[in-house]
């Protein structure tokens, strides 16, 4: 039986178009799983789209729609980015849909029939643009106005509600992460979540009742639910909640669930919180990563500098794209994106590392071995070294992306393919057809080989790029998972392989071009 591994994007809000935040954190996912598809596992990857709530019922009729109407055309959106970007999505979530409904409410009667949910009334600090309740002491005053710690302005709120005894949960949660060190990543929001529970929890208020675009309080339709407790429930509706037989028992617990750093607090606290409260079991792994400014600014609609994913596949290319986003920064660190960081990447990495590598590599087979896999005699000290470093390869990418370290993932890649250009200029093929043909069809299949092995393992992340060069060395499709990166899946020597193409051009501004 395969292993299970469940991944999840954050379901994503409604109130506007997507743009390269959201890319990001849906690419860091498609990553994750295809890497794990190709190592062996029965992946399950969900994202989807969160569409209750204040913020959205009041962007609906600022368009003149009813809210249905309004997230059906937004979700699309989120829809639609996930074929731009090439992802392997094998669910799309929306909290509109009766599914979701059925679960978020079967959550509710089972925390309220253990004695976690009760009725009271609610005063206090309200944010519509995060969706979220604060204290006193979280807030700042700019402008004579109160802010909450994300910048966002908040309202006063009096009305009934019920809430949700998190203030219970402290011990509980502190104990759990105690036990579960690896549970929230990067260690600096693990620090963060601990210091805010540490710092004493009050009750959740989870209803709502002066506005209506919600799920409904079951039994008590004069309230609707808290659109975090809304939202979060998403994740085990997909795995098939209610019903905890099943697809569910081979999902559940998830075994990541990907954010942003912003939203670190009701996946880290709240979250593990009401599923203690139902008796459910708890998510293996939280990871907040950073957030995208935009050549040195923050994005933002007053700005106007969100930067639309589509245009930039358009410009440069999708895969261009997947690789710039996963390789610029340390995943978990803030980054900026300048179109100048993205070109240097794309020609010094993509096209003259690893393009002119493969392509020079395989147009010297073609000249010089007949078109096919090149015949290697008695491997040297040199090329053992290459190849043994091709062969360790794997060992460093499932640690890589098991700690979703997905720039150390890529350091590793791109130090073999260092080692390869390397090796071409020491061994100096072209210099070898003369002078010992045969040692030549040795380093050619040294480069062969330690290409496959690249192009598998880059997969996750440039899946476009990889197949066509995985054609070009005559790789089968049923030959490309990780457990053909061994030597006894080595390139069989006479394989015919097809005319070489490049796969990485450079990037040349058109400008440029014309000049």
């Amino acid at each position: 039986m395969s292993r299970s591994y469940y991944v999840t994007t954050p379901i994503y809000y409604v109130n506007d178009k997507p743009h390269i935040g959201h890319a990001y954190t849906t690419l860091a996912c498609d990553a994750l799983a295809r890497f794990k598809r190709l190592d062996g596992y029965d992946v399950m990857f969900l994202t989807g789209t969160d569409e209750h709530g204040q913020k959205v019922e009041a962007a609906a009729d600022a368009a003149g729609v009813d809210p249905q109407s309004f997230t059906d055309r937004v979700s699309q959106n989120f829809r639609d980015l996930i074929g731009v970007m090439n992802c392997s999505t094998d669910d799309f979530i929306r909290t509109t849909e009766p599914r979701h409904v059925t679960a978020v409410q079967a959550l509710w009667r089972r925390l309220k029939e253990k004695g976690h949910i009760y009725l009271g009334s609610y005063a206090g600090w309200y944010s519509v643009r995060d969706e979220a309740f604060y204290v006193e002491t979280e807030l700042t005053t700019v402008n004579g106005e109160k802010r909450a710690p994300s910048g966002a302005p908040v309202e006063w709120v009096e009305e009934p509600s019920y809430f949700f005894d998190l203030s219970k949960w402290q011990e509980p949660l502190l104990a759990f992460y105690e036990a579960n060190p690896d549970f929230i990543a990067p260690e600096s929001r693990r620090n963060e979540v601990l210091s805010f529970v540490r710092g004493g929890l009050r009750d959740l208020s989870v209803s709502r009742t002066s506005f209506k675009w919600g799920v409904p309080v079951p039994d008590d339709d004069a309230h609707i639910m808290y659109v975090w407790l809304d939202a979060l429930t998403n994740y085990i509706t997909a795995a098939g909640y209610p019903d905890t037989d099943g697809q569910y028992s081979k999902r559940w617990p998830a075994d990541l669930h990907m954010v942003g750093k912003d939203i670190l607090r009701f996946h880290a606290v709240y979250w593990p919180a009401f599923l203690m409260g139902a008796g459910l079991e708890v998510p293996k792994r939280v990871f907040a990563h950073g957030w995208w400014t935009v050549e040195g600014q923050k994005m933002s609609k007053s700005l106007g500098n969100a930067i639309d994913p589509a245009a930039l596949v358009d410009t440069y290319g999708l895969d261009q794209f997947r690789y710039f986003m996963l390789r610029e920064l340390p995943f978990g660190n803030d980054g900026d994106f300048s179109h100048r960081a993205m070109i240097n990447r794309m020609n010094s990495e993509l096209a003259n590392d690893l393009g002119n590598l493969s392509q020079r590599v395989l147009s010297m087979v073609a000249k010089n071995c007949a078109g096919a896999v090149p015949q290697p005699g008695a491997f040297a000290a040199a090329d053992e070294a290459l190849l043994g470093a091709a062969d360790a390869l794997l060992e460093s990418q499932r640690a890589a992306y098991d700690t979703q370290a997905f720039h150390k993932a890529l350091d590793a890649i791109f130090d073999v393919v260092g080692r390869a250009n390397r090796y071409v200029d020491e061994q100096a093929p072209w210099t070898l057809r003369k002078t010992d043909p045969a040692r030549m069809a040795t380093v050619l299949y040294t480069l062969v080989e330690t290409i496959r092995h690249v192009a598998i393992l880059l997969q996750p992340i440039v899946p476009g790029s990889c197949e066509r060069m995985l054609d070009q060395l005559a790789v089968p499709a049923d030959a490309r998972d990780f457990d053909r990166l061994t030597p006894d899946y080595r390139l069989v020597p006479g394989t015919p392989l097809p005319k070489p193409e490049g796969v990485f051009p450079r990037w040349v501004a058109e400008e440029e071009a014309g000049s």
